[in-house]
């Protein structure tokens, strides 16, 4: 079921701090349903992982309904770049060179879209995105050489510190970038990230509620 009564609550908490963030509905590994649910109190703004899954639920309500914006934030392989294009509006999660060549592929598909580069600024070495280190070559390689819109940063902090030290990180290197679009924040630490200028946060769990996959797993195991 989708929490309309807590997404009036954080636009309501946006408001009150006189910021203009973008909530996305994260609606990965939840049901078709669910989303219409959302689709009947207005919501707009969604998120998915996966292209198959993406494809499966979207692709009739995109015609139903031509005002939903579709932001893909989950890692993309390249091998999915074309048909992921047919589909979304925004890709959260651009985080290297053969990522944005494939793209650069398709220059009549890609004219309309926006990009985010998926910085890793707490250089894990299991988490995708490229090196804050690295960001200033790889931002112009995609913006003039490939000619993506790149329009902002993302960022998704290490559990084990407070996500307010890399969302101010994220920042600073977009302020040197000349950027002012931030994705930044999750359904733990998004008061954090509103505080902190963050223009889209991606909410999954505190608006659709578990998933229904970690319950399928806590079954069996019982």
């Amino acid at each position: 079921m989708f929490n309309f009564e807590k997404y009036e609550e954080i636009q309501g908490f946006i408001s009150s701090k006189n910021k203009e963030t973008k909530i996305i509905a994260i609606s990965k590994n939840h049901p078709q349903s669910v989303v219409l649910q959302a689709l009947s109190w207005g919501i707009r703004n969604f998120g998915e992982n996966k292209v198959q899954e993406a494809n499966a639920k979207f692709e009739k309500l995109l015609t139903q309904y031509p005002d939903i914006s579709l932001h893909m934030t989950g890692s993309l392989q390249t091998n999915k770049v074309k048909q992921s294009l047919m589909l979304f509006d925004y890709f959260h999660t651009l985080d290297r060179e053969k990522l944005a060549i494939e793209f650069s592929k398709y220059p009549d598909l890609i004219k309309e879209k926006k990009f985010f580069i998926q910085v890793n600024t707490g250089k894990e070495l299991n988490k995708s995105g490229t090196l804050p280190e690295t960001l200033d070559n790889f931002f112009f390689f995609c913006k003039d050489k490939l000619k993506l819109n790149v329009v902002g940063l993302m960022c998704i902090p290490p559990i084990n510190e407070h996500p307010s030290k890399h969302f101010n990180i994220l920042q600073n290197m977009g302020k040197r970038l000349n950027l002012n679009k931030y994705s930044m924040g999750m359904s733990g630490d998004f008061e954090e990230a509103i505080n902190l200028n963050s223009t889209h946060i991606r909410l999954g769990t505190v608006l659709f509620g578990e998933r229904k996959w970690k319950k399928r797993f806590i079954f069996i195991r019982i």
